[in-house]
């Protein structure tokens, strides 16, 4: 195959799997994307569905592979189909590394059969991976970066007072993170926590699920909803107006809402696993606060017992730098460029 090393002077031309940030891009996008444009050693490229097809890159970076594929109508799904085939197969016929982020541990299940072998053929496919975590296991080829934080970026809102008696959750509300749980846990403190106030802001996966919230709260004044897309501003303001944030997700493994709150200055109560005790540990003591099995009036209670008082010093997110992170990657894709230029291309399946 001959030589197979990489020349130090020439920095590892990388494609990344989003193109030019929005202003409604998840600001994981907009931060990662402006460390890697200064990340030393590395040509940062934007997506672009020409050159990734016929133009010339060492490694593509994966981060959710699915939005390749979906359409707002039948016809630009079928196109972008045909279009994440045909990328498949010139990687199969490449010594192109692929690299993914496993931002989920398992492959999203509301797509087509179709979408899935696709997505299936990428993750057959990937070379390297970069975990947000210890606690992720893979097989293969990975490190681990840990998800920056977002001090910076929301630097810009301000200073907001929270409402020392209110608790909320933010983001996007779909069933398995458990909404309807905390409505029917925090409707249980009622007797005893009149002046209580809990506030849920977020788009919700389906008018249904909308209307069943309304429902179990109905009743209860001290519940106040704020069901819609919520702008990056509207988004930041929603957790920095709560006492604490409560996310009571039936699984929970990489949550950027609690990067969020936590560089917002605002505790979260979470689900007891290994990977948020081990945040716990990492960011110090009074930010993230846990609740074994289903969540419930007392675990409510314990919560805003603990956070009625500041915790004794700002949330520690060195680890979490951009900086850092920019630099960390920039090391990885190295690593996938020079290990994939000593296998063989694939044959296309």
């Amino acid at each position: 195959m001959g030589d197979t090393s990489i020349d130090p002077a020439r920095r590892v031309r990388v494609m990344q799997s989003f193109g030019a940030p929005r202003p409604t891009t998840n600001p994981y996008i907009h931060m990662l994307d402006a460390a890697l444009a200064e990340a030393p050693g590395v040509e940062h490229l934007r997506f672009d569905r020409r050159r990734a097809l016929l133009g010339r890159y060492d490694a593509i970076h994966f981060h959710w592979p699915e939005t390749l594929l979906g359409g707002s109508t039948r016809l630009k799904a079928w196109a972008r189909r045909v279009y994440a085939r045909a990328l498949l197969s010139r990687l199969r016929l490449t010594n192109v590394a692929v690299i993914r982020t496993v931002h989920n541990v398992e492959l999203p299940k509301d797509v087509t059969r179709a979408e899935r072998r696709m997505l299936e053929g990428i993750e057959r496919r990937t070379d390297y991976r970069i975990l947000l975590n210890e606690q992720t296991r893979v097989d293969g080829a990975s490190t681990v970066i840990p998800h920056g934080h977002f001090r910076d970026w929301f630097a810009r809102d301000g200073d907001t007072t929270p409402d020392p008696q209110t608790i909320g959750f933010v983001g996007l509300v779909r069933r398995y993170k458990g909404v309807e749980g905390l409505i029917q846990a925090f409707g249980a403190t009622r007797t005893g926590h009149p002046h209580w106030r809990l506030r849920i802001a977020g788009n919700p996966s389906s008018a249904e699920l909308a209307d069943q919230l309304r429902t179990l709260a109905a009743g209860d004044e001290r519940i106040a909803f704020d069901l819609r897309f919520l702008a990056e501003a509207d988004f930041a303001a929603a957790i920095a107006r709560v006492r604490g944030l409560v996310l009571p997700y039936r699984f929970m493994h990489n949550s950027g809402v609690v990067l969020a709150a936590l560089s917002l200055g605002r505790p979260v109560l979470v689900p007891q696993n290994e990977v948020n005790a081990a945040l716990a540990d990492e960011v110090g003591p009074g930010w993230v606060h846990m609740f074994a099995g289903e969540l419930d009036a007392r675990d409510l209670e314990s919560f805003m017992a603990a956070v009625a008082g500041d915790p004794p010093a700002a949330p520690d997110l060195s680890v979490r730098d951009w900086t850092r992170t920019g630099m960390l990657h920039a090391a990885a894709y190295a690593d996938a460029v020079a290990a994939r230029r000593t296998r063989a291309p694939e044959r296309v399946r």
